[in-house]
């Protein structure tokens, strides 16, 4: 990608604003749970204005739950645990992005910078799993934002869980684009050989320069599938996450993602189509005009072919996939290819059969 891609002339005033490097929002979009906020409304201005800090904060917090009871019928998951909110990998079409207004910050620069720690996660998690109504269900860790982003590496959150739900033998499901994972193998792999725990691997693109300024802060597509080869061998399910799929940018890559994939033994698979839903709406707009102007409007104009004229879709089974022409091709792609790399045979599901609290004699179930 040329230098040029990441400035951006304004239309209206021939000024030149600097492109925020390692980032994937560029700006702060408003809340739209806050009645004020502040704004410069002109880059000449001189009146006391702080332009924006870029370094990451981790806020720490002792939170009151950590296990989410899951409605949306069409994500295929019935409970998810989060231990940050907010995500530093900044990835630019990131749904979670809208979450982070309830914690009274923007879904845009906020959401990668101001990180939420919820420091007790292993304890509230081992408090819901003692709890006599509980059933061994399968939890998503990564149902929101990834459990492996950077704050883990100091913090050890997921690592946590993990030994929790390995104690109690909870199955577990995880979702995440980085290699941190990895720090984890030792435990994975010991669920792994009780059926307890799966784990995908989220490739988005094999070109470089679109996953620096769409997934700034992620490793790289190459490390990704290191990660499903070395979990692989030692025995934990893999699969690979191609979500989502972008109209001109990566909807192309489909294939070659699969096969990379099933080469290194990842064995079931999962996609989903670009959904700009609340102030990703904007966040992508922005992002997209500024890193590719000469194709935006074309990608924009697929986007909204793709969702009924619209960007967004709220509705079940249709929001995450798309209709219309461009999102059937998407989808027989997946399809024939899934089916050419022997994905999703014979899956059997994780074992709920284990599950015991400290201390119990025998199965519950």
């Amino acid at each position: 990608m040329q230098q040029d891609h990441f400035k951006v002339t304004a239309s209206k005033k021939d000024e030149t604003l600097q492109y925020h490097q390692g980032r994937g929002a560029q700006i702060n979009t408003r809340n739209r749970f806050l009645k004020n906020e502040t704004v410069k409304e002109h880059v000449e201005a001189i009146d006391d204005w702080e332009e924006p800090d870029l370094s990451t904060q981790y806020i720490e917090q002792e939170a009151k739950s950590i296990v989410n009871k899951v409605e949306s019928p069409d994500v295929g998951m019935g409970y998810s645990m989060n231990a940050y909110a907010g995500c530093e990998h900044g990835c630019i079409y990131c749904y979670a992005r809208n979450v982070h207004e309830y914690w009274g910050y923007s879904a845009g620069l906020d959401f990668e910078q101001k990180i939420i720690v919820k420091k007790n996660a292993a304890q509230l998690l081992r408090k819901q799993l003692m709890h006599p109504r509980w059933e061994p269900i399968p939890i998503m860790l990564s149902g929101n934002t990834d459990c492996y982003q950077p704050a883990e590496k100091k913090y050890r959150l997921t690592r946590g869980l993990l030994e929790v739900c390995n104690e109690f033998n909870q199955p577990v499901g995880i979702l995440t684009k980085n290699a941190g994972i990895l720090r984890d193998k030792d435990v994975l792999q010991e669920m792994a050989k009780k059926n307890i725990v799966r784990a995908m691997v989220s490739v988005t693109s094999f070109n470089e320069e679109l996953r620096r300024v769409m997934e700034p802060r992620t490793t790289t597509a190459m490390q990704r599938l290191r990660v499903i080869e070395e979990l692989s061998k030692a025995g934990v399910t893999m699969g690979i996450m191609m979500g989502p799929m972008i109209p001109g940018l990566n909807d192309h890559e489909m294939q070659r993602i699969m096969k990379a994939a099933a080469d290194r033994g990842a064995t079931f698979t999962a996609y989903t189509f670009i959904r700009l839903n609340g102030a990703i709406k904007f966040l992508f707009h922005d992002w997209l005009y500024k890193n590719f102007p000469d194709r935006a409007d074309k990608i924009w104009h697929m986007i909204e072919q793709s969702h009924n004229g619209k960007v967004n879709d709220s509705r079940w089974g249709l929001r995450m996939r798309g209709e219309g022409s461009i999102a059937q091709i998407i989808a027989q792609q997946y399809a024939k290819y899934g089916k050419l790399y022997k994905m999703n045979e014979g899956e059997t599901g994780l074992d709920r059969s284990a599950f015991r609290r400290p201390g119990q004699q025998g199965t519950l179930f």
